[in-house]
């Protein structure tokens, strides 16, 4: 590589016809290529050319080599070939470049950093979930731990919808193909669901549900609706399936089963601006919660050129962004617009936050949709008596519980804010002759909303201490023969350690004042 660049070579873009790419590289005995090609659209190939060397890829390259100043290769790995077990093992090489030595160290401290807040090895550290090979890839479970967490979120976020006079409703696991052909999923996703579920008897093909919005039509659609009655805001806990190739699945942020905090508001044409308003006012009391401080918009819209891949007419199409345009104005929220980003169905507002450490994750998102509604004929009476279409915003705060939590387990490196984590405080005995005092302070705490729980293992204190580090819980109470006599336990805070001796009393009122000054925020 260092010669490569060394020579300054340019990088050659050339557009090529399908005939002519599976000639080339068929020549060349490039089999794996032309397997790719046989899969494509004529007119859309194209290849790189770097010296001897011609690659077929979509781009874009750098124009040259020169600008490479430093390179590091990362790592090896095996992969069969397109993610089939029973195709050829490769090797595939990571690597990465940068135009400056010192760009490439602060990238490699970065990236060490990085490896400690990987939410796979801290979920295993804390016990919040699991994958099972026996279950299936990226299906993941959710271990007692993770689920307390999982749940406490949903609550969170229940408690806020309520204030925002939101419904909450429960749809099936599996839905009719009919309903995806209707909604233009199907033509648009088929491809990446799973296998079509058949009834023998009927003749009908079912399919897991890889999204909510279709059925929250149909749940619109079950009485009839007046002008009054809009806007309409249902929410649900929704669980979905995409199938995902093996190689791209991640931990808990790309996988097969994902739950998606998703709601769907049903207005009318003139409520669409303060409904969108009323969202973003949610998705920020969700973010300041979680000390995502850093937070950036994208407004997502059309593609200015290649259209064909979007539903709806451009008369919609035009409402619904402008609407995105003006709501960010309003707020005085600066967001960068960029095209070709939108769903199928409707322009979005995309929610990106920086971590703790300068990474960029994509979570919440807003979409306004004029074109479900149509293409499921929604109805409601206006007030001069005639029939009119509502207009769809769909949203959802954390993205899907999967991902938020991952995302959440890196920014905080799993020291999650006292309201939230799993365990509270940890009481450690010093010996085994104090386990029923350690039991009765335990109590007490959870009698007063206080998520305990007592290390009774035969370790030395110093061992406990260390080994309840690791599991990231903010409080350890440390009891002993002093302590048991004088109804008191010794306090050590996550981070800061030793923060003296007080009755656990007074002990449990500290910590519920704390966690009542964080939920005041919200």
């Amino acid at each position: 590589m260092a010669e490569l660049v060394a020579k300054k070579e340019a990088v050659v873009r050339q557009d090529i016809a399908k005939n002519d790419a599976l000639k080339v590289f068929g020549e060349r005995g490039e089999t794996y290529k032309c397997e790719l090609i046989s899969e494509l659209e004529d007119g859309h190939i194209t290849t790189y050319t770097q010296g001897e060397f011609t690659d077929l890829c979509r781009g874009p390259h750098l124009m040259t080599t020169a600008p490479i100043k430093a390179i590091k290769l990362t790592s090896v790995a095996g992969a069969y070939w397109r993610g089939h077990e029973d195709r050829k093992m490769l090797t595939r090489i990571y690597g990465i470049t940068f135009p400056k030595k010192k760009m490439l160290d602060e990238y490699l401290v970065l990236m060490e950093e990085a490896k400690k807040r990987d939410h796979r090895k801290i979920g295993k550290e804390m016990q919040l979930f699991m994958f099972s090979e026996t279950v299936g890839k990226g299906l993941p479970m959710w271990l007692p731990k993770g689920t307390a967490l999982r749940l406490r979120l949903q609550e969170f976020l229940r408690r806020i919808q309520t204030r925002y006079d939101y419904q909450e409703v429960i749809t099936p696991p599996i839905g009719n193909k009919l309903l995806y052909i209707t909604s233009g999923h199907y033509a648009k996703y088929g491809k990446d669901s799973f296998q079509p579920i058949h009834t023998p008897e009927e003749g009908e093909e079912y399919f897991l549900k890889p999204m909510n919005c279709p059925h929250h039509c149909e749940i619109y659609k079950n009485s009839p609706r007046s002008y009054k009655d809009l806007p309409l805001r249902i929410a649900e806990f929704g669980t979905v399936c995409r199938y995902e190739q093996s190689g791209e699945l991640h931990g808990l942020t790309r996988v097969r089963s994902f739950t998606q905090d998703d709601a769907h508001i049903f207005c009318r044409p003139d409520q669409v601006k303060d409904e969108f308003l009323r969202v973003m006012d949610i998705i920020s009391i969700v973010f300041k919660s979680m000390n995502f401080e850093n937070v950036e918009a994208q407004i997502s819209l059309r593609d200015k050129v290649n259209r064909e891949k979007y539903i709806g007419n451009d008369e919609n199409w035009d409402k619904a962004e402008q609407s995105i345009i003006e709501a960010c104005q309003e707020k005085g929220l600066s967001a960068k617009v960029e095209y070709g980003e939108a769903a199928f169905y409707g322009p979005k507002l995309d929610f990106m936050v920086k971590d703790a450490i300068g990474r960029r994750w994509q979570l919440g998102t807003i979409q306004v949709d004029y074109n479900l509604p149509e293409r499921f004929e929604l109805e409601y009476m206006g007030s001069d008596n005639q029939k009119h279409r509502p207009v769809m915003i769909h949203r959802a705060p954390f993205g899907s519980m999967e991902r938020f939590v991952a995302v959440l387990i890196e920014h905080t490196a799993g020291k999650f804010p006292l309201w939230l984590t799993p365990d509270q405080v940890v009481i450690l005995p010093i010996s085994e002759k104090f386990n029923e005092y350690a039991e009765q302070v335990k109590m007490y705490l959870k009698v007063h909303d206080i998520r305990a729980t007592v290390d009774d293992r035969n370790e030395k204190i110093g061992r406990k201490i260390r080994d309840n580090e690791m599991k990231r819980i903010p409080y350890m109470l440390i009891v002993g023969e002093k302590e048991a006599e004088n109804g008191e336990v010794s306090v050590r805070k996550q981070g800061e350690g030793d923060q003296g001796t007080m009755k656990f009393e007074e002990f449990a009122k500290k910590v519920n004042e704390e966690v009542q000054s964080m939920i005041n925020k919200w």
